[in-house]
């Protein structure tokens, strides 16, 4: 592993190197409110260099118990305090979550902010609040590291988390937050790189240095062994552009495991739309429609860091979708892996057509559950906005088990439908299928309609759009930054964890 998130460490009492102490304040009434965190230490100090207390002063310089408020406080010999509103006293792993990124936001925000050490001090021992906690510190930490000569050092070099119980299962907990945080933040890393520099071959490369260290084995397809094949979807998507496609394969097996766990990612790492051109100003974003590739890298390395026993594959279907003489088009007849044939409808449509091949390999592996995740289609962010993904599977216990692995998570998903009529739509008179409907209506339905004639019958299957939530294209919120949000990688280790669990 290449990238180093902040360090975290656990601590019964507060540090006395620290450049910077979070702490909370909560609503105990509807009129109240109590200090969370605040060792006598820190009120000592605070009164003798203030003649108030950290609740006081606080309160005086009109701090609140809402939800993620953060107020700055004077500093006490260059230990600078920050008060997080923590909400009701009775505080949910989101909330903490969600608390401690706004926290973290704010000292990596500070001015002259550089490889500073941030304690957290919010009074939490249960090992879900501690993996919450450090999760939103560590998530709410990131920055991605800016392309330049002179690289400037981490806002934040540690976190430490303040917990009055420090025993195994706390530690335990810490770690795993740490590996879940270091796998979103390297998919946001790959996600806000330039599509100049991340592109089939050298995101493929980037992937295999990553998870070289793992008990992960990788399999990369070039060009040549795409055509021989037969990956009929993922050449002709990058037929159009100067960069090769690229299929990548990576495999966990742990000894013992008897759950299988296939994932497959969209990796279109430039979206032009191909001849369907995408109009002017609609590109800007399109070098985040690699997400659902960067997703499964990530998540599968740290399913194997944890140890989880559940064997899982992961597919990443790496292509550029461009506009030049070799670029397919508009009603082509392609024919895919499994040897289906498909009636092309649209060349900004091309996400499917990766997914559905690399969807074809992952079923002669025979796993159980089969996820896609993929930023597929502008109709499901219509439906659902920039910060709900869909879902959509081919059975109800399906659905549970991961609407249950991203509420444990703590990513938001909407379950949409599927029906006859929806399938339907794809009925070809030259091929096998159409790629998509005819109309434009429920769009986000028809691409999950589509990826389903994919699925072996039998084999459980849920597609993940993630459109709307993958980038965020305004302010930095809770612990989501700015760009690319690593969305998916939670739910989907949530998920192995879960399959682990069941066949444990």
């Amino acid at each position: 592993m290449t990238r180093i998130n902040p360090t975290l460490t656990l601590s019964k009492s507060l540090p006395k190197s620290v450049d910077v102490v979070v702490v909370g304040l909560a609503s105990v009434n509807t009129a109240d409110t109590a200090a969370v965190g605040v060792t006598a230490d820190l009120d000592r100090a605070y009164q003798k260099a203030f003649g108030h207390t950290v609740h006081e002063m606080a309160l005086a310089l009109g701090a609140k118990s809402e939800a993620d408020a953060v107020t700055r406080l004077p500093a006490r010999d260059g230990l600078r305090v920050l008060v997080v509103g923590l909400g009701d006293a009775d505080v949910t792993p989101d909330r903490l979550r969600s608390a401690t990124g706004v926290a973290l936001r704010a000292a990596a925000g500070l001015a002259d902010a550089a490889d500073l050490q941030v304690a957290v001090s919010l009074e939490v021992s249960d090992p879900e609040l501690i993996q919450a906690a450090a999760e939103g510190s560590l998530l709410g930490a990131y920055r991605f590291a800016r392309l330049t000569a002179d690289a400037p050092a981490a806002a934040v070099a540690s976190v430490v988390l303040v917990t009055p119980v420090v025993d195994a299962v706390q530690k335990a907990a810490a770690e795993e937050a740490r590996v879940i945080a270091e796998a979103v933040c390297q998919a946001r890393d790959w996600q806000n790189t330039p599509a100049n520099l991340l592109y089939p071959e050298s995101f493929a490369e980037a992937a295999r240095a990553y998870v070289k260290d793992a008990k992960i084995a990788v399999e990369i397809l070039d060009e040549k062994a795409l055509d021989k094949h037969g990956y009929g979807g993922i050449l002709a998507v990058g037929g159009g552009s100067a960069r090769a496609p690229r299929l990548a394969r990576f495999s966990y097996a742990p000894r013992g495991a008897t759950a299988h766990l296939a994932l497959v990612g969209k990796g279109i790492t430039f979206d032009s739309g191909g001849l369907d051109i995408k109009p002017a100003g609609g590109m800007a974003g399109m070098k985040f429609d690699m997400s659902g590739a960067a997703s499964v890298v990530a998540a599968i390395r740290a399913i194997a860091d944890l140890g989880l026993k559940v064997q899982v594959t992961a597919y990443a279907a790496l292509a550029e979708n461009m506009p030049s003489g070799s670029a397919y088009r508009s009603s082509d007849v392609l024919t895919m892996f499994d040897g289906q044939t498909v009636e092309n409808y649209n060349t900004d449509a091309e996400g499917r057509l990766v997914m559905a091949d690399a969807i074809g390999r992952a079923a002669q592996d025979k796993p159980e559950l089969i996820v896609d995740i993929a930023t597929l289609t502008g109709a499901c962010m219509v439906g659902l906005g920039l910060r709900t993904a869909g879902l959509i599977t081919n059975g109800e216990e399906t659905s549970d088990v991961l609407l249950d692995a991203a509420e444990t998570a703590g990513e938001d998903f909407w379950e949409l439908p599927l029906n006859d009529y929806v399938r339907g739509q794809l009925t070809s008179t030259v091929a096998d299928m159409r790629s998509g409907a005819s109309q434009r209506w429920g769009g986000a339905l028809v691409a999950g309609a589509f990826l389903e004639r994919f699925v072996p019958e039998g084999t459980a299957w849920a597609h993940l759009d993630i459109a709307g939530p993958a980038e965020n294209p305004d302010e930095a919120f809770g612990y989501t930054p700015k760009g690319g949000t690593g969305m998916g990688v939670r739910t989907l280790i949530s998920l192995a964890s879960r399959l682990a669990d069941q066949r444990g």
